[in-house]
């Protein structure tokens, strides 16, 4: 009597739930540890446009915030060994990614030390809503140390001690140059507000 080899149909949906697009976060970051490099791909489309919106946002510049993105997801690919699982992956890439871009503005260091009398005072911003593009627009000209302070805090939501740790600034110069860039915002909008 033949006998017929089996086949295996319910391995195949096994294959579908295991291609990248269908792994879980562990199982993603593990295939990601053994260098898979379809996995990487889509760990990288998971997180790559929240992530150059923080660099762009940061720099300022579209191909300083693409080249701080490329560079840090290589340095997050090199150091994914290290993530311990304490937070979201996408909590530990954005921490890699917020200094890549961090450190490539420090190549160019545009911090100015600005008396302190103002710092902690608030700025009226009014009442009346704002186009969001014309406050982007707004936010990107400001000088860069303005920028990458607003943007970390008012935007990214990091405290003024971490923000000085990661600029290797003071407190007092991360809090004059959020109240100095919200100043120049409120200039720059003062014919739209």
């Amino acid at each position: 009597m033949i006998r017929k080899l089996a086949t295996s149909p319910p391995d195949r949906p096994q294959l579908l739930r295991n291609t990248p697009a269908r792994m879980t976060e562990a199982e993603l970051i593990d295939a990601c540890r053994r260098h898979d490099r379809r996995a990487q791909k889509e760990l990288y489309d998971r997180y790559n446009r929240a992530m150059y919106t923080a660099c762009y946002r940061i720099c300022g510049d579209f191909d300083l915030a693409n080249d701080a993105l490329q560079e840090g997801f290589l340095k997050v690919f090199q150091k994914l060994h290290t993530f311990r699982g304490e937070s979201t992956v996408g909590a530990w890439i954005k921490v890699v990614i917020v200094r890549t871009a961090l450190n490539r503005l420090r190549r160019q260091p545009r911090y100015e030390e600005l008396p302190l009398h103002h710092a902690d005072e608030e700025v009226n911003w009014g009442t009346t809503a704002l186009d969001v593009e014309y406050l982007e627009r707004a936010i990107q000209q400001l000088p860069d140390g303005y920028r990458a302070v607003f943007v970390l805090i008012e935007v990214e939501g990091y405290k003024h001690k971490e923000v000085a740790e990661l600029l290797n600034i003071s407190v007092g110069t991360s809090k004059s140059q959020l109240f100095y860039a919200k100043k120049k915002l409120r200039d720059y909008l003062k014919a739209y507000v």
